[in-house]
């Protein structure tokens, strides 16, 4: 089993945003934070998701129990229900959709921001480097 903790921190909305994701499992314990493009806070959490599926897949970890955490409410109801009305995130659920196709057993849970600081403070590190990108 793969647990993985993920968040988005964004400056501004929309602006400059960063990922964080913290990957832990059977001798896994991996922390990464990454830049994002210019995205509102939700789409930026979407994006960070959507991420952590690229990775698990490209590593070949997609074929075990994975549980993801996040402190996106928006983002767990959108891909527990597999619905959305709001066109901003369409784009985002479709995308997802398609890659979890490739995932047998990936389960989505929010928690409290509380709960979820690891990936906070990478998200936030993520969202330093997306900053000094534009400075550039």
């Amino acid at each position: 089993m793969i647990k993985s903790y993920i968040d988005a921190s964004t400056k501004g909305n929309p602006g400059p945003s960063g990922g964080g994701i913290v990957l832990l499992g059977e001798d896994i314990y991996e922390q990464e934070s990454f830049a994002l493009t210019q995205l509102s806070n939700h789409q930026a959490e979407f994006a960070v998701f959507s991420h952590l599926l690229d990775d698990l897949y490209k590593r070949g970890l997609h074929t075990q129990t994975i549980l993801v955490y996040t402190d996106s409410k928006i983002l767990a109801q959108t891909v527990q229900k597999d619905y959305t009305k709001n066109r901003d995130f369409k784009k985002y659920l479709v995308e997802i959709q398609e890659k979890l196709t490739n995932f047998p057993l990936l389960l989505i849970q929010w928690i409290p921001e509380s709960k979820n600081n690891g990936a906070d403070h990478l998200a936030r590190q993520g969202l330093q480097k997306a900053i000094q990108l534009e400075d550039r």
